[in-house]
């Protein structure tokens, strides 16, 4: 296929089904990241994306509940190459992100490289072909009258699954007696109509911040289940005037600048989740205090009920302007009693009598420090990552990208990359910049007849993560006094970054090629750097303010100049009449 072009030119198409360069697991933010990597930077469109949902968009397919939004403003949570002047408010809603990631999608002609209803059950290293054996599973209805299971085999495998994609389901007694409607964040139905109904939300954390001002706005009562309060903090969320927009969109100048502005906002918050005696940690002590005084006055019982012991950042601090006045709402209650069991009724609490209730609504987040889960992988000689990591004490890779004994693998949104502070949009542009660097080297050996795998060294492995839990052990994400979803059971760090986004672009900014060895077949590491190879600079995207006022008018001045000529040429050539 593909003529004359060279092989990895050559998109796969229905001979070469079960063969691909690269198989990317995931069609949100990363894995549509990589594939324009692939594209752009290694001129390959031999790879395809496995989606297991119905459409593009990861995290923001899936959670679709009412109120869901981001926390970091719009300007800010999008590509570096893909800016969108048109964002209606300062924090987007769900729908508008995805709306956003379904332009990106259709823009660089993504769609034909994604197999949707496509499931990923197990991927497996072939130690003698070098290649890696993805094991799918097919479910949708009419696709999988084709065939509803096969294994796809490839020289490098990514995983762009991220860290929030398998619901967490609470261990209560009684959950699956419930009578009434069972509903999570992250599995919403909007068939079901609120109106009237009594609801109970267990979880208190930033998607029950979301979700209670909506759901408060219909329901005739509703009871939220605290298991331990939340710092919280004012969100500002304003619409985008649309003169504004328009300046965007004509003078990208000033677009290039509101995104460093934030950047460089976003990078002032890292002491604010790091550092419990900081400035901006006490400030947001302060925040948090005002809104909540404002809500409740003169209640001081229930202050103490929504004042957290920890430290800001040990938990996620929650961005919200209406989260407090719609927790004072005349219909909302605050229950901070442990819940005993669910009965078929309602929510039964220690000390108390039960409640009864229609829907209970579980915003009890995401499986996060398992990772792949429940994709089974396994590596050279027959190592399974879970084992791998059992070994190590809890999730470790290399930046977060790659892990020892896993050839020509890739991680997206990995152990170690997850952010209190800024965009984890800006984390996964430096992966994709990274990875696609390995995996360009791995395509030019193939295409030369010469296969090659490469695996990260374990002592590197090692070296940088007791560096980085060195560093999170000092942090405020390490303050014993909570528990979160950054640690696993052990209380080892295993989701945070230590620093900030731009160290960690640093970091990214060049491969060095004496973290890597060869693997050889049969499945054992050479310890040979890569064809003597010292290191490969990348760079980085610098989105923090890099220039000053003069040159951005100067910049302006040419964007301006820039448009018009156009208009002008297109008059010209009898196009547009403006």
């Amino acid at each position: 296929m593909g003529g004359s072009k060279p092989w990895p030119q050559v998109s796969v198409g229905n001979k070469d089904h079960t063969s691909a360069a690269v198989v990317i697991i995931g069609a949100g933010i990363s894995g549509m990241c990589m594939a324009i990597d692939l594209i752009r930077r290694n001129k390959c469109h031999n790879f395809v994306i496995l989606e297991k949902s119905s459409g593009v968009g990861g995290t923001w397919h899936d959670n679709k509940y009412p109120g869901c939004c981001c926390d970091v403003s719009s300007h800010l949570y999008s590509y570096s190459f893909e800016q969108n002047p048109d964002w209606s408010r300062v924090y987007p809603g769900q729908e508008e992100i995805l709306d956003y990631l379904i332009h990106v999608a259709e823009k660089y002609k993504l769609y034909k490289y994604i197999r949707f209803n496509t499931s990923v059950e197990e991927a497996r290293w072939d130690d003698n072909e070098l290649k890696w054996k993805t094991d799918v599973k097919v479910s949708g209805d009419k696709d999988s009258e084709f065939n509803d299971c096969y294994t796809i085999t490839s020289d490098f495998l990514i995983s762009a699954v991220g860290q929030l994609n398998q619901p967490a389901y609470p261990k209560i007694p009684g959950l699956d007696d419930f009578h009434g409607r069972v509903m999570h964040s992250a599995r919403w139905d909007w068939s079901y109509d609120l109106s009237g109904k009594k609801i109970a939300i267990i979880g208190n954390g930033a998607t029950a911040a979301q979700l209670l001002p909506e759901l408060t706005k219909t329901a005739s009562a509703i009871t939220l289940y605290q298991r331990t309060p939340n710092w919280v903090m004012p969100r500002l969320d304003a619409p985008v005037p649309s003169l504004l927009r328009s300046a965007y969109r004509y003078l990208p100048p000033l677009l290039w600048r509101a995104r460093a502005l934030q950047m460089d906002f976003r990078e002032d918050f890292y002491s604010a989740v790091t550092d419990s005696d900081s400035v901006i940690a006490n400030q947001i002590r302060g925040w948090c205090g005002d809104a909540m005084r404002a809500a409740f006055p003169d209640q001081p019982e229930v202050w103490a009920k929504l004042t957290p012991e920890y430290a800001p950042g040990c938990k996620r601090v929650i961005i919200s302007d209406d989260y407090f006045p719609a927790l004072a709402a005349p219909n909302c209650t605050l229950e901070t009693s442990p819940i005993r069991r669910i009965t078929p009724t309602g929510v039964s609490v220690e000390g108390g009598t039960e409640q009864e209730f229609d829907l209970v609504v579980l915003a009890t987040g995401f499986q996060t420090i398992e990772f792949l889960s429940p994709i089974k992988i396994t590596g050279a000689n027959g190592r399974g990552l879970a084992d791998i990591w059992e070994e190590s004490g809890g999730a470790t890779a290399l930046y977060g990208t790659t892990v020892p004994s896993l050839p020509n693998f890739g991680l997206f949104y990995g152990p170690n990359t997850n952010l209190g502070h800024n965009s984890i949009v800006l984390m996964i542009e430096a992966q994709s910049r990274y990875l696609s660097t390995l995996i360009s080297n791995v395509l030019d050996a193939r295409t030369s007849g010469k296969p090659l795998a490469l695996q990260p060294k374990a002592s590197r492995v090692a070296v940088f993560n007791a560096e980085i839990q060195e560093r999170l052990g000092k942090s405020s994400f390490a303050d014993e006094r909570c528990s979160s979803w950054y640690k696993n059971a052990e209380g080892r760090i295993t989701n945070n970054w230590a620093g900030t986004v731009v160290e960690y672009q640093e970091v990214l900014s060049k491969v060095d090629w004496g973290d890597f060895e060869a693997v050889e077949k049969g499945g054992k590491g050479s310890g040979v750097v890569l064809g003597g190879k010292k290191e490969t600079k990348l760079g980085r995207v610098r989105e923090e303010t890099v220039v000053g006022n003069t040159a951005l008018v100067v910049a302006g001045i040419v964007a301006v100049t820039a448009a018009v000529g156009a208009v002008v040429l297109e008059r010209r050539r009898g196009g547009r009449k403006w």
